[in-house]
């Protein structure tokens, strides 16, 4: 078992316990609602810039858990087709933008976050194995009415290395309800994304303050070179 010496402000994890025994890549909501042109984030109006360049370094990240066979586990956002576990003001919120489109509303790729559409798919670039979960969630945290935690517990998973999208929102509500459950976080800042880049930066601080409230964070490079470790360190 490991840790990345140079994560901050603390080496993560805690205990040294870095090791595929015990630690899951959660992949977090890259759909292309929030990563392709026409999906829910461009309606909003914003740039998919900082969405999509993470893509490449997720890729690594997720085939190096996929050689050394760590836990994967994928989140998607997204509500029921009759919307009926959408609440009235975060439907009237997703509408507070310029094109007054929000969840439900059909854009290019079906309806905006909604299960089933085209805009609700992960990504063709990180598509799911058999045997790699996805969690579907209603909302911004993946423990909010899902069965994220269930699966973690089965596995055996105590550490959580996050990347995806958005780092200010799904990102940062994953991440907050994990410590609140027991969990070592690391926020791989270079592969998580926001709509604003000061967003993603303020968030990334966040984590950091007070020692570490809500985890470490840690870059791509670190967190690449520590799942790469010798395979029998895994057995110490």
């Amino acid at each position: 078992m490991t840790q990345i010496a140079t994560s901050q402000p603390y080496a993560w994890p805690h205990d040294s316990s870095f090791s595929p025994l015990t630690t899951a890549l959660v992949i977090i909501d890259m759909q292309n609602d929030f990563c392709t042109p026409g999906g829910y984030l461009s309606s909003q109006g914003y740039s998919l810039t900082p969405t999509t360049t993470i893509i490449p370094k997720i890729i690594t990240l997720l085939g190096l858990a996929r050689h050394y066979s760590y836990p994967i586990f994928y989140t998607r956002e997204g509500h029921r087709p009759d919307l009926s576990d959408l609440p009235a003001r975060e439907r009237a919120r997703s509408r507070n933008n310029p094109s007054q489109l929000g969840i439900g509303d059909t854009g290019p790729m079906g309806r905006l976050l909604v299960r089933g559409e085209e805009g609700h798919a992960i990504i063709d670039e990180l598509q799911p194995r058999p045997g790699e979960p996805v969690v579907d969630k209603p909302g911004k945290s993946a423990f909010t009415y899902t069965d994220f935690e269930l699966l973690l517990k089965v596995a055996g998973v105590r550490n959580l290395v996050i990347v995806g999208v958005t780092t200010d929102v799904c990102v940062h509500s994953t991440m907050r309800e994990a410590a609140d459950r027991g969990y070592d976080c690391v926020l791989v800042e270079d592969a998580c994304g926001a709509s604003v880049p000061e967003l993603h930066q303020a968030a990334v601080e966040m984590v950091r303050t007070e020692g570490g409230i809500f985890g470490a964070t840690a870059r791509f490079e670190e967190v690449m070179e520590a799942m790469m470790g010798p395979a029998e360190k895994w057995g110490e």
